[in-house]
């Protein structure tokens, strides 16, 4: 029986990386870890492209559209949602997650979710490069895993 395995070399592969703006404290260290681990994967410089949003709400739209672009292997949405004092943060939390997932599904190219959502910006802060890791470096080696994944088993349907 055959075993088909996401190599976790990327080379060749275009990857885009949409980061929000808001909460840019964490999103930044989101999108260095992401970066970082990119490279370590071999993917070239030149084939990642960084697409900055103001918030997570605008993440999934922008999700689309480079989905649909055929131009990428692989999309990581990244973005800190840090709960206050209203329901406005159950709503951000829910629609980016299910517009992001929407895509994942349905696009041509895997997406990894790595939208934060925290009860206080310490625990954000310690998803992006503190205590509990990078969020960003574990969705990008999950891209590169994926999108190397999709290109073998395509090569077999």
């Amino acid at each position: 029986m055959p075993e088909i395995i996401g190599q976790l070399n990327g080379e060749n592969l275009k990857i885009a990386i949409v980061v929000a703006k808001f909460n840019e404290i964490v999103t930044s260290k989101l999108l260095k870890g992401a970066q970082e681990k990119l490279w370590q994967l071999n993917v070239a410089k030149q084939n990642i492209t960084v697409v900055k949003v103001p918030g997570a709400m605008e993440i999934p739209r922008i999700v689309k559209l480079l989905s649909e672009s055929g131009r990428f292997d692989g999309i990581i949405a990244l973005g800190a949602v840090v709960k206050g004092e209203t329901a406005h943060f159950d709503y951000v939390c829910a629609e980016s997650a299910v517009g992001v997932s929407q895509t994942s599904l349905n696009g041509s190219v895997p997406v990894m979710y790595g939208i934060l959502t925290t009860e206080n910006m310490a625990q954000a802060l310690n998803r992006a490069g503190g205590k509990s890791g990078n969020k960003g470096s574990e969705c990008a080696v999950d891209v590169v895993e994926m999108a190397n994944l999709e290109l073998e088993i395509r090569k077999i349907i």
